[in-house]
């Protein structure tokens, strides 16, 4: 498969991650305080399934963990904002059974150069590993949104999300430059500008 069209997923799963900032980043400054928007989770789901195939197409294997690591998260933010039972049939079946039938093909046609990955020399296993950690970090944030809005009952994006972000994707923004990955690179270091906005906005409403 060439280059040219794998970068293609990849710019076009970061155009839905781009989306669901931008458009929250609208709404959150229309009101003035930082909102958490149903099609926030909706373009999250879409990004993440076009994000892993990306990952798997480029060999990237902290990519492809990051996605499956927040996937379920996702869902669960629409249900807990009753946006999930009446969703679309047709989205549904894109948001769990595409995501199926992925795994069903990794399964059956698994990548023998993924058999190989311990067998590297220990500079591209610390490569693997601070792509691990970056992804890891970056996506640690929808486990703390998670719980927070577990408690609170609703769902929303607190400060601590906005930390994280900033965070992981100053990580991952590193590990773009080290792997050349220019959709890691252009991405993150965009989206760490709504990340401060938000942080600001956030800090502005308590105020």
């Amino acid at each position: 498969m060439s280059e040219v069209f794998i970068y293609l997923i990849g710019f076009l799963a970061q155009a839905f991650f781009g989306a669901r900032l931008i458009s929250q980043w609208f709404v959150s400054e229309r009101s003035k305080k930082v909102e958490t928007p149903s099609f926030y989770w909706q373009l999250s789901l879409l990004g993440s399934i076009l994000m892993f195939m990306y990952g798997y197409l480029r060999e990237d294997f902290p990519i492809m963990m990051g996605q499956v690591f927040i996937y379920l998260i996702f869902i669960r933010n629409l249900q807990l904002q009753d946006q999930w039972k009446g969703a679309n049939p047709f989205l549904k079946f894109i948001y769990v059974g595409v995501p199926a039938l992925i795994a069903s093909y990794l399964l059956y046609t698994p990548n023998p150069q993924w058999y190989g990955l311990l067998e590297k020399n220990f500079v591209v296993l610390g490569l693997v590993g601070f792509g691990l950690l970056g992804q890891f970090v970056f996506h640690s944030r929808f486990i703390y949104q998670w719980v927070y809005s577990e408690k609170n009952r609703e769902s929303s994006l607190p400060g601590g999300f906005w930390i994280l972000s900033l965070f992981g994707a100053m990580l991952i923004f590193t590990y773009g430059i080290l792997r050349r990955d220019p959709v890691l690179i252009i991405s993150h270091f965009f989206g760490s500008i709504v990340y401060v906005r938000n942080m600001t906005l956030l800090k502005n409403s308590r105020v």
